[in-house]
């Protein structure tokens, strides 16, 4: 949830465009016998039938619902960058140096994120954009831990909810569309739902953490980019590479579970070869990319859930050309043809599958503390 051929249907062969006289029809350009001019009409000559149906009844060609959906996303993703592109971006200091990740530098490395989303919240302030001020200052508490910060552009965070370095289980959250620093706060609500219920769920005395990853720039749910794998291809590398780093920091045994929502699942999907993660979860997934679990090429166990509520099961699991790149993501993963292990949803809409007591979160926390047979299967 990001050309081929054209959106229109292809055109069927024509003969010569021929100026029609007005109130008529075009003058053909074969079988002239069968019509005659008189005056500035023409007509059927005797004994042959009128050619072709009056202009008013062409039939209007049929269009796959896809395309027509396509032909929206291609203008709004036209129109909204415009409207948009004279806004100044809001400055912000680079990224600061870090150090090596590992259990001994996590301190220095959330210090000097802090630091750095301090000075990015008071550019943002003398640069007249409270909103993202405020976000910043949010990341900038003492109360927070952040691997990763980077104010420019739409921003990009990782942030630890729980100890990291000496987790036995974490749980990776992986976004979808539409996030960014300015809607970070509804991100960290869904990490630390998880994280509630987590302490709730795990046994007494066993250590976890939640990271919330927004490592990628994820794309506007209207636009043409949300329709392809482009974004992902992306970030997969950066997604494979974070997980190498976040397992130098956390114990060598703990068990790494990516929770992939809507078009995070796309990377999760692309990333998958290679990443070093014990559980993938598709949430609210258009797709993976993929056209079965077996094609992800992963040593992980591979989960998929949706809501009854939830938007995306309307959306076309399809992948067709496209002004030179595949648009649409396969195989729907909770179909059986997709072979992931399916678990209850019940009714979660596309933004509900972290709501507290819901069955979608219960089974989301089973999965994270490595408790496949509690999970409850759809």
């Amino acid at each position: 949830m990001g050309q081929g051929p054209p959106l229109n249907e292809t055109a069927q062969s024509r003969p010569p465009a021929v100026a029609a006289p007005r109130g008529g029809h075009p003058h053909p350009t074969t079988k002239a016998a069968r019509v005659v001019r008189v005056g500035n009409r023409i007509r059927p000559r005797a004994g042959h039938p009128r050619t072709g149906p009056h202009p008013q009844t062409h039939p209007h060609p049929r269009r796959h619902p896809l395309r027509l959906l396509l032909a929206a996303l291609l203008t709004a993703a036209v129109v909204v960058p415009l409207a948009g592109a004279a806004r100044p971006p809001i400055p912000a200091p680079p990224p600061p140096a870090l150090p090596t990740l590992s259990s001994s530098t996590l301190h220095t490395v959330y210090a000097a994120n802090r630091a750095n989303a301090t000075r990015a919240a008071h550019m943002a302030a003398a640069h007249a954009a409270p909103h993202r001020s405020a976000a910043d200052r949010a990341l900038a508490a003492p109360s927070r831990h952040l691997l990763a910060f980077d104010g420019r552009g739409a921003g990009r965070a990782t942030e630890v909810l729980g100890d990291l370095a000496h987790a036995h289980h974490i749980a990776v959250l992986v976004p979808g569309s539409d996030t960014s620093l300015d809607t970070y706060a509804r991100f960290h609500r869904t990490a630390a739902s998880l994280y509630a219920d987590l302490t709730h769920r795990a046994a007494p005395g066993t250590p976890f953490a939640v990271v919330a990853w927004l490592g990628y720039e994820t794309p506007a749910t209207v636009s043409t980019t949300v329709t392809t794998t482009t974004r992902a291809d992306e970030a997969a590398p950066r997604l494979r590479a974070f997980v190498r780093h976040l397992r130098a920091a956390a114990p060598a045994t703990a068990h790494v579970s990516l929770l992939c929502h809507s078009y995070g699942s796309v990377v999760c999907g692309r990333a998958a070869p290679g990443l070093a993660a014990d559980d993938i979860a598709l949430i609210g997934s258009p797709g993976s990319g993929a056209d079965c679990a077996a094609a992800l090429h992963t040593r992980a166990r591979v989960w998929a859930a949706r809501g009854s509520d939830d938007w995306v099961g309307h959306v076309p699991h399809v992948r067709t050309g496209l002004f030179g790149t595949t648009v649409g993501f396969g195989t729907d993963p909770v179909s059986a043809a997709f072979g992931a292990r399916v678990f209850d949803a019940a009714g979660a809409g596309h933004s509900g599958y972290f709501t507290p007591g819901s069955a979608s979160l219960a089974n989301l926390a089973r999965i994270t503390l490595d408790e496949p047979s509690e999970v409850t299967r759809a």
